[in-house]
């Protein structure tokens, strides 16, 4: 799995030992560290564009992200995409969670689903949310939803 930084430069070593360095670093001047991990994705014609995010927040001082993008030719509705997205998001919250929990940082894992029922994208909310609980994260949806509505949403376009 290839991860990139914002700027695209390409993660060399694993993006666990990336994450820990990171931790590290961070603590070290002094920041709170909170993890929220989303996946956003995009149909374009015959397959979809995924991007997977992990955001690294320093408490009032901003944040960085690691980005995955990959693609799908699976034809699938709307509810299944979500799912979709959703189930990459906890195969990267489960690969960090060990080491997340090593350094005692919160991990969140956001959805990108409204929590209105008018949206389309509502119908996998009860399955989203309860997939995402049964492992034990965090679970957060649209508008709380920024690692996948906003910083994933910018990755894929």
């Amino acid at each position: 799995m290839t991860w990139k930084k914002f700027n695209g430069e390409t993660i060399q070593s694993s993006i666990i030992d990336e994450i820990e360095n990171a931790i590290l670093r961070e603590t070290e001047k002094g920041y709170k560290l909170k993890v929220c991990i989303g996946t956003d994705s995009q149909v374009k014609g015959t397959h979809t564009d995924f991007a997977t995010v992990i955001v690294l927040v320093r408490e009032h001082h901003g944040g960085f992200m690691y980005i995955h993008q990959d693609k799908s030719i699976q034809q699938v509705s709307i509810k299944e995409r979500m799912l979709m997205e959703v189930q990459k998001s906890i195969e990267t919250a489960y690969s960090i969670c060990d080491l997340l929990d090593l350094y005692d940082v919160a991990l969140e894992v956001h959805a990108d689903i409204n929590t209105n029922p008018s949206f389309k994208s509502n119908k996998a909310l009860n399955d989203a949310m309860g997939y995402i609980l049964s492992m034990g994260f965090i679970f957060k949806a649209k508008p709380e939803a920024f690692a996948s509505s906003t910083c994933a949403d910018k990755m894929v376009h």
